[in-house]
């Protein structure tokens, strides 16, 4: 009995025409997918591999969103169009029968996955390219070594990943301390939106870059003020980095002794 079942999975995969099977993800999993996205009446969905188009529908229904569902199948694409239209939302979807790996993301705040782990990685470089903070979610598989920012099960395994900026590089950092405006230096390595680096000041030994996260365009890291031995203090940041240049807000010290300032840090070697 279990070879001929055997038999009818291989059968059953050899008459499918396209490189990813149709399997419809379970209406949970789907509303799982969007709530981990935090998608919203602004958003802007593409569906990769849509299928019936449940995910997209779901996004305009639920969510408010619009968005484009792309598949090979033109059956499905026809199914999806039908499904739209008895939602109530065919003009906030629009469902193209096209190759996904030759679609523009570029719109795309939000792209959902139910692909091929194979697909996901060969995706991946198109992923990366997309605008910082686009967050893509996916069903079940993953993108190899892109480890995901969030993870969560319900049925199947969820994932998210927001689309980091690179912060790669050697940066100039400007910062006012209380024996005077200084210049330090920062060397971040990047791993998709892992983070870690040192900070070089003057004649001192390399410092360490603690605590560092990346979410998007948007980073967190915490430098240690030993200028003045006697009185060292953390340093915690936050920023946004645009290009070559990030900047925001410096909490120095902690409870009644704490001072904000403004900082700023421009990238002078990639």
């Amino acid at each position: 009995m279990a070879a001929v079942l055997c038999l009818s999975a291989l059968q059953a995969r050899a008459q499918w025409p396209y490189e990813a099977p149709f399997v419809p993800s379970p209406q949970v999993v789907v509303d799982e997918m969007l709530r981990l996205a935090e998608v919203t009446k602004d958003d802007f969905v593409m569906d990769l591999g849509s299928g019936d188009g449940r995910i997209l529908i779901t996004a305009a229904v639920k969510f408010g969103a619009r968005g484009i569902g792309v598949d090979l199948d033109e059956t499905l694409i026809y199914q999806s169009e039908a499904a739209a239209q008895n939602a109530g939302v065919a003009e906030r979807v629009q469902f193209l029968r096209q190759d996904l790996f030759k679609t523009d993301l570029s719109k795309a705040s939000v792209i959902t996955l139910y692909l091929l782990q194979k697909m996901n990685v060969r995706l991946r470089p198109h992923l990366l390219a997309l605008r910082p903070g686009t967050r893509i979610v996916a069903h079940d598989f993953d993108l190899g070594d892109w480890k995901p920012d969030f993870k969560t099960t319900v049925r199947k395994n969820v994932m998210l990943w927001i689309v980091p900026a690179n912060i790669h590089g050697h940066w100039r950092l400007n910062l006012p301390l209380p024996g005077g405006a200084q210049t330090w230096e920062l060397d971040i390595r990047q791993k998709y939106q892992e983070v870690d680096g040192v900070v070089r000041v003057a004649q001192q030994p390399p410092g360490g870059l603690w605590q560092a996260q990346l979410r998007g365009e948007r980073v967190s890291f915490t430098l240690v003020d030993s200028t003045d031995r006697e009185n060292e203090a953390m340093m915690y940041f936050e920023g946004v980095i645009k290009g070559n240049v990030m900047e925001g807000e410096m909490r120095r010290g902690v409870g009644n002794k704490q001072t904000r300032h403004k900082w700023r840090a421009e990238r002078f070697k990639p």
